[in-house]
């Protein structure tokens, strides 16, 4: 039945049952963790073989030099070459970094802040303020970066098309409005893939910085579960078509693809945007792992393969994303206290409950045994204006432990709908 429509007295017989259940999953001492996006061991075994690509007999003399030595510093053109050709640009706008593209962002903004960007007037630590768009939900981790370095963080809603794009090309009238985080294909949380017609207003905007900056964080462009690859349009290309050569960087890893631990991470832009920034970097490091880079690019060999790869992650993955879809259809659906999306790609399933659930949906379940994703982290400063939005992760726990910590998960959303009914 509808909680919403329910009387008092169906309320509190329903509360008295629900929570009943809840204390017999409590009992059980379980102790699951869903808080990140992380590969299940079942998935770091089928790329376990990455391992066993090289061999004593490997050549490792790429592009005239020997790769276990110094030099190189934006990375072997075998790596560059495979991320152009997944990412659709060009191998000459790419850097190769290392495991992480975190570390590539957090560079980027550091250095607009110690340095400025290739069109600032000054370093942004130099200005009196620095304002940066934030869709949200979005990556909790993009806006730690940014809030780090003390901007002010302002949420665009997403729609299902992407950024709400009236709402953000009337905020690019500020020049203090200096950048704009992305996730564009199955976005973190919602798994929402931008339409073209949104990418297309993204590229185009005229932002009243010059120095604007495009956070293109397409960290799932492979990453298809259900259904075929779905192609998607080169924002380096579109940026420099529509007089804005300069806007964008876009990063990507390999992190679910291969070994998280000891991957190779991409940022690409411009050309001019790369020699500047790459002239920064030079200075504090010599090149990042080029026989890991080798390793990869021989493993992956090019886009083709990469998708076959991407299938046997697709194997393990869409089980954990349709068991946690049924259990929300047919534990949550009736009760009409949340909607959620539906994505076909990516790591999460985002939920949004009635006002004010989220928070309390959480504590119960870590009462339970069940770690997730902190209420409020998908929104600047952690804080959920709505107290309503959960990212569930389900990549790491196996199928059966899945689907009792969903249990747990519905029972502490229906004890929170409940509550607040009651009171």
């Amino acid at each position: 039945m509808n909680y919403t429509e329910m009387t008092v007295a169906q309320a509190s017989a329903e509360y008295a049952q629900v929570k009943a259940r809840y204390e017999e999953l409590s009992a059980l001492g379980l102790k699951l963790n869903m808080a990140r996006g992380r590969p299940d061991a079942a998935q770091i075994a089928l790329v376990a073989d990455i391992l066993d690509v090289m061999t004593s007999e490997t050549p490792y003399m790429v592009d005239g030099m020997d790769v276990r030595t110094y030099g190189e510093s934006n990375g072997i053109s075998p790596a560059r070459e495979l991320f152009a050709e997944l990412l659709g640009c060009r191998p000459e706008e790419c850097f190769i970094g290392g495991n992480a593209s975190l570390t590539l962002m957090y560079d980027t903004i550091s250095k607009a802040f110690t340095h400025g960007l290739l069109h600032s007037e000054k370093p942004w630590s130099k200005l009196d303020k620095v304002k940066f768009l934030c869709p949200v939900p979005g990556y909790d981790r993009h806006f730690k970066i940014t809030e780090t370095f003390g901007c002010e963080m302002i949420s665009v809603p997403m729609t299902p098309n992407g950024p709400d794009m009236d709402v953000v090309e009337e905020l690019v009238r500020d020049p203090e409005v200096k950048g704009m985080w992305c996730v564009p294909k199955y976005s973190n949380p919602d798994g929402i893939v931008y339409s073209d017609e949104t990418v297309r207003r993204i590229a185009a905007m005229k932002p009243a910085a010059p120095d604007f900056l495009l956070m293109w964080d397409n960290a799932y462009c492979v990453h298809e579960f259900d259904g075929a690859f779905v192609e998607f349009p080169d924002i380096i290309a579109l940026c420099r078509e529509a007089g804005n050569p300069d806007m964008v960087i876009e990063f990507a890893s390999t992190s679910k693809i291969t070994l998280p631990g000891a991957g190779i991470s991409v940022m690409a832009c411009s050309v001019d945007n790369l020699a500047y920034l790459t002239k920064l970097m030079n200075v504090q490091m010599i090149s990042y792992d080029k026989v890991n880079q080798l390793r990869h690019a021989l493993y992956l060999k090019n886009k083709e393969h990469t998708l076959e790869v991407m299938k046997r992650h697709a194997s393990v993955m869409l089980p954990k994303f349709q068991c946690v879809l049924e259990t929300l259809e047919r534990e949550i659906a009736p009760r009409g206290i949340a909607t959620w999306q539906k994505p076909k790609g990516g790591y999460f399933v985002s939920v949004n409950t009635l006002p004010g659930l989220a928070k309390r949906t959480l504590a119960l379940c870590k009462q339970a045994g069940v770690v997730m994703t902190a209420a409020g982290a998908t929104y600047p400063y952690g804080i959920d204006p709505n107290d309503s939005n959960i990212r569930i992760a389900p990549s790491l726990p196996p199928v059966a432990e899945l689907e009792k910590a969903m249990e747990i998960f519905c029972v502490c959303m229906r004890m929170a709908a409940l509550e607040q009914k009651l009171a």
